[in-house]
């Protein structure tokens, strides 16, 4: 009798431990490249890891703004490693023919930072409402300029829905306000291109009254040519997008007016936490809105 009773304990044990063993999770996150911004998404990610057992990260990031190739090698690479999701913000609408594969497989796929339109196959989407935050830079701008005042566009990457809602709501926050638009240009959100954009629009623009940059990096940059045109503070507004990557800098001398920041922390965790409760076959929201605030000189301590 103690024999089958301990016989019996033990396949308690046993099944006990594979119950367990099944609720562990393995997920992919990927990042778009090395910018600060992704680097806080994915310290959220180790956190939520650490604060949540059972639930293994693997990690992977392109190296630029328009590296494809190498957001499509890690997702099929994480597939093969045997994920049972996929948390990324993809770099192009062109990786979703992966990302279909992946699905295909059985892995789960949660978007986050931008949308790939008109893209069925995710589970949930954890970003912000880029062109909602595109409105709080146009609505800043608006108290800032008067009709007949000139502005420059530092895009980030034209195509990438995120970035072109940037833009887009940024416009529609400005409108009433007639403001001519005096030229506009492709940063890839680097800081190198927003220089160069910023500095061929103050050279053919001797009077620019303001610019607008979709996108951190090119925000600083644009800072950079501001300040070494020798163009007063007052004399030109710049207005950034994402508080990163120097703009904190920029802002605390007063070349850059204000920006929009997000909370990439809140999104990756949002993210992963969406991406972990559909593998257990909970009930998730499919557009989860991490937010985004003005953020100035005056108030940007509380932003850091």
């Amino acid at each position: 009798m103690r024999a089958k009773l301990l016989l019996a304990g033990m396949a308690l044990a046993l099944a006990g431990a594979g119950s367990a063993s099944a609720e562990d999770i393995k997920i992919g996150f990927i990042t778009k490249f090395p910018v600060p911004f992704f680097a806080t998404m994915e310290n959220a990610a180790k956190a939520y890891a650490e604060k949540n057992g059972g639930v293994e990260i693997i990690y992977g990031q392109g190296a630029s703004a328009t590296d494809i190739e190498g957001q499509i090698a890690l997702i099929e690479s994480m597939v093969t490693q045997g994920v049972q999701g996929i948390a990324i913000t993809p770099v192009d609408p062109t990786v979703a023919a992966a990302l279909d594969k992946a699905i295909e497989a059985g892995v789960k796929v949660v978007l986050m930072d931008n949308n790939i339109p008109d893209w069925q196959g995710r589970t949930a989407l954890a970003t912000t409402d880029n062109y909602n935050a595109g409105k709080i830079a146009g609505a800043h701008l608006k108290t800032l300029l008067k009709d007949g005042d000139t502005l420059g566009i530092l895009e980030g990457v034209p195509g990438v829905p995120a970035l072109d809602d940037r833009v887009n709501g940024m416009l529609e926050g400005l409108s009433g306000v007639n403001v001519t638009i005096v030229g506009r240009g492709a940063t890839n959100c680097t800081e190198e291109l927003g220089i160069s954009v910023a500095e061929d629009l103050l050279t053919k623009n001797p009077d620019l009254k303001a610019i607008y940059a979709a996108c951190g990096p090119p925000a600083a940059g644009a800072a950079r040519a501001i300040k070494n045109a020798g163009i007063a503070n007052d004399k030109i507004v710049l207005v950034g997008f994402d508080f990163c990557c120097g703009e904190e800098e920029a802002l605390e001398a007063g070349i850059e007016d204000a920006t929009v920041a997000q909370f990439p922390a809140k999104m990756a965790e949002l993210g992963v936490d969406a991406l972990v409760k559909a593998i257990r076959g909970e009930k998730v929201e499919s557009l989860i809105d991490s937010g985004a605030a003005l953020v100035t000189k005056e108030n940007m301590a509380q932003f850091k």
